[in-house]
């Protein structure tokens, strides 16, 4: 008889929730996946994230690979959470963001931008650098040890 596996994914439940809000809010950097428009293979850059409205924000240069990507592509997914100064990495809270890039009004954003990335003053105004933020299809929030989560694109964002 063959043995049934228990689904290793819990039930989402509030606390699951504000974790997963939290890493948004916190997160300043982040590994965006998009797909290679050429090859189709999957390719992953570090960028910089800034949370408005609930939903990731990044600044982007036309010239980087990724953003030529999403402008072919947008679906996406972004990993947040920074392993923590001590212990296994991880074992520390993480969320994969998987969702739509979508252009937003740099100049709305850009004051809240700069008060997060305050160096990204050399560069934000720059004709190539725009902004998009990351519309929701759902959440993957490994909490620790235990504690995997499936979570809807509304439990992403209050």
């Amino acid at each position: 008889m063959a043995e049934q596996r228990r689904d290793p994914v819990n039930e989402t439940d509030d606390e699951a929730r504000a974790l997963a809000r939290r890493l948004v809010a916190e997160a300043s950097y982040g590994a965006l996946a998009v797909q290679d428009p050429e090859g189709g293979a999957p390719l992953v850059s570090r960028v910089a994230v800034a949370a408005m409205g609930g939903l990731p924000v990044l600044l982007v240069s036309d010239l980087s690979v990724h953003t030529r990507a999403l402008a072919v592509n947008p679906a996406c997914s972004i990993l947040l959470g920074e392993p923590g100064p001590k212990g296994d990495p991880l074992t520390h809270p993480r969320l994969t963001w998987v969702g739509w890039a979508e252009p937003v009004e740099k100049a709305a954003h850009r004051e809240a931008w700069l008060a997060r990335h305050p160096k990204a003053q050399l560069y934000i105004d720059f004709s190539d650098f725009r902004m998009l933020r990351l519309a929701p299809v759902l959440g993957l929030l490994n909490g620790g040890f235990g504690k995997a989560y499936r979570l809807a694109s509304g439990d992403l964002v209050s």
